[in-house]
């Protein structure tokens, strides 16, 4: 095999894992969202129907995304998933900015176990470590406890099954995600850029906001985006650790698909919410190819 063919090859399974993976499996969703919900396996009508007569029609119809506009349970949903992911995401970069800053300027010998221990959670089941925060956060749990022995409050406080726990679960699921592109990121800074920045009389804290923040944008954007997005889409801690008041529209996937059976629906639902987060992913990289052509 030459070289040319060993490079197209080698091309060839990145885009040959997206077609099976991604491609497929969206043109299967964006069939069944196009299709009409009925009694059956499976429960939706196809696409091509066959008349008595023996010719067939396309059988297509629009009004499951119509009903995503019709009915307000929908935009509630989304605007939720934005709301809390949104609050989520900006959480883990107040936290995981100072983090990944305090790792890159460590002594070079422990940056790597620093790594590792910010990673480490990840060892462990995700449902394992969901529960976990249910037996910390219920009323009864190790946060309440504390604060009733050490008297600051004098009943439990409802921390369980609220917004709040939502989001907190959220960041402590994706923090490793804003931390290791901001890492990268920051590792790769020139340390005679803030060097030079002394020099010419600014105090750290303008060193940073003239330097360090603005050169590590990228990273800052790379992690908003891996955070942001799953986040949006998040079933499994909205449903554990948040209440019956938060909405998100993993949630209304879950129920109209194996509560009301309604696939066709749910599809329409899921292809709208991958056209919604895609619009930040076209932005970034806009900007990038910006950044790259100026500089």
């Amino acid at each position: 095999m030459s070289s040319a063919q060993l490079r197209r090859l080698v091309l060839a399974l990145p885009w040959l894992w997206l077609a099976l993976f991604f491609l497929l499996p969206f043109l299967l969703i964006m069939k069944i969202s196009l299709a009409e919900m009925r009694l059956g396996v499976p429960p939706y009508t196809d696409l091509v129907e066959t008349t008595a007569d023996g010719a067939r029609h396309f059988a297509i119809t629009f009004d499951n995304y119509r009903a995503l506009f019709a009915d307000s349970l929908y935009l509630k949903a989304y605007l939720g998933s934005l709301r809390i992911a949104a609050i989520a995401t900006m959480c883990t970069l107040l936290i995981g900015y100072p983090l990944a800053l305090a790792i890159v300027q460590s002594p070079g010998k422990w940056r790597v176990t620093l790594l590792l221990l910010m990673v480490a959670p990840f060892w462990t089941s995700f449902l394992v470590r969901i529960y976990a925060w249910i037996g910390m956060l219920r009323p009864g749990g190790v946060i309440n406890s504390a604060l009733l022995t050490l008297g600051i409050v004098d009943e439990p406080i409802q921390f369980l099954h609220t917004d709040g726990a939502t989001i907190l679960g959220i960041v402590y699921t994706y923090l490793p995600f804003m931390v290791l592109p901001l890492y990268a990121r920051l590792e790769r800074l020139d340390a005679v850029l803030l060097e030079a920045a002394a020099d010419l009389g600014a105090t750290p804290l303008r060193a940073f906001w003239t330097v360090t923040l603005p050169l590590s944008l990228p990273g800052i954007l790379a992690g908003a985006l891996l955070v942001f997005i799953p986040a949006a889409g998040e079933f499994v801690v909205p449903e554990l650790l948040g209440g019956p008041d938060t909405l998100m529209i993993g949630k209304v996937l879950w129920s109209e698909f194996f509560s009301n059976r309604d696939w066709p629906v749910s599809a329409a639902a899921t292809v709208a919410l991958l056209v919604l987060l895609v619009a930040p992913i076209l932005a970034f990289q806009a900007l990038t190819q910006d950044r790259e052509a100026r500089t």
